[in-house]
Parts: structure tokens; sequence; C-alpha cells
């Protein structure tokens, strides 16, 4: 399998196409059931592997490179895999205003994310920022698994990562 296709680092042992399968029995394999399949895979694997996105298009008589478009299109989907915990922090006004920078700066460092990387070698973390979590009054804010937490500071931060554990096991 060539991994550079789809700009990931490394071949995941193997994909459960029994699994795909499965799924695709329930949806069927018209073209309208693409994003529920897709959605489906994220689901379980936190990600898309090259493998499932070279399968659905093989199964729907689509391209690779249709489905692919449509996985990099789309933000829910990650061609990269993510962090047990996926945490997203607002960089939008309101929480720039009112210390987003200093937040962002002090999770990358207490969950020690390399520069340029946005998962941590464990997968334990995933670090992301949006434009906007939708949750002004509460700048800065983050969100740890569609979990709203406000009113953000580093020290706040070193007390969820806490919570969270520092296990250091690979996502399942």
């Amino acid at each position: 399998m060539n991994t550079t296709v789809l700009g990931t680092e490394e071949a995941e042992a193997s994909f459960d196409l029994g699994f795909l399968n499965e799924v695709l029995a329930k949806t069927g394999t018209s073209t309208a059931a693409l994003i529920p399949i897709l959605q489906a895979v994220q689901e379980k694997c936190r990600y898309l592997p090259e493998e499932a996105i070279i399968h659905v298009a093989a199964a729907l008589g689509l391209s690779v490179a249709t489905v692919y478009g449509v996985a990099t299109f789309y933000a829910q989907f990650s061609l990269e895999p993510k962090g047990k915990y996926v945490i997203k922090i607002c960089d939008g006004t309101a929480c720039h205003v009112r210390g987003s920078i200093p937040v962002y700066e002090a999770l990358r460092k207490r969950v020690n994310l390399e520069d340029g990387r946005s998962t941590t070698e464990n997968r334990m973390y995933t670090v992301e920022t949006v434009a906007c979590l939708g949750a002004c009054v509460l700048a800065p804010v983050i969100t740890i698994n569609d979990q709203v937490y406000g009113h953000m500071t580093a020290d706040a931060i070193n007390i969820i990562i806490d919570t969270l554990g520092q296990e250091g096991t690979e996502h399942d």
C-alpha cells in the first residue's frame, strides 16, 4: 500500500474490511451512501485509512480521487489518526482577545506536542485550532471530544489534562 498518496505517514497494520463490508451491507452501495459510509469509518477508526478509501471507491464504483475529494472537503473527516482526546481551541476574535494563544501554547506544552504535529506520538491527544466554537461568552473556550470548557487559562488546562490522565497508552 502506498501511504503517501493520501498524506499518511505510516501504514496501519491492517484495516478491518469485515467492518466496512458490514457498513456497506447496511447502507447500500449507491453514491448517496458515500458520506454515511465515511462517517462510520471515521467513527470506528477516528480517521479514514487509505485502504478504506480505496475499498469504498471500488464498492461504490467511484474513483479514489472522488472519495478522497469528499474526505478532504468536509472538516469532520481526517486522513490522519486522531488522539483519544481531540481538543479544539477557539482562535476566533473573542477567544483571541481573552487569551486563547497562551492557553494554546500551554496546552501544547502540557501534552508534549512537537512543533508541526497536531497529534501526540502515543495518540493520546490531538490539538486543533478552530475559527469559532460558538461560545463567545465563555471565551477563551475549548472542547474536548465535543465537551465544552469555558473561561480557560493555562492553569485550567493543566488541571483538565491531569483529570484526563497521563496513561500514555495508544489509542485503541
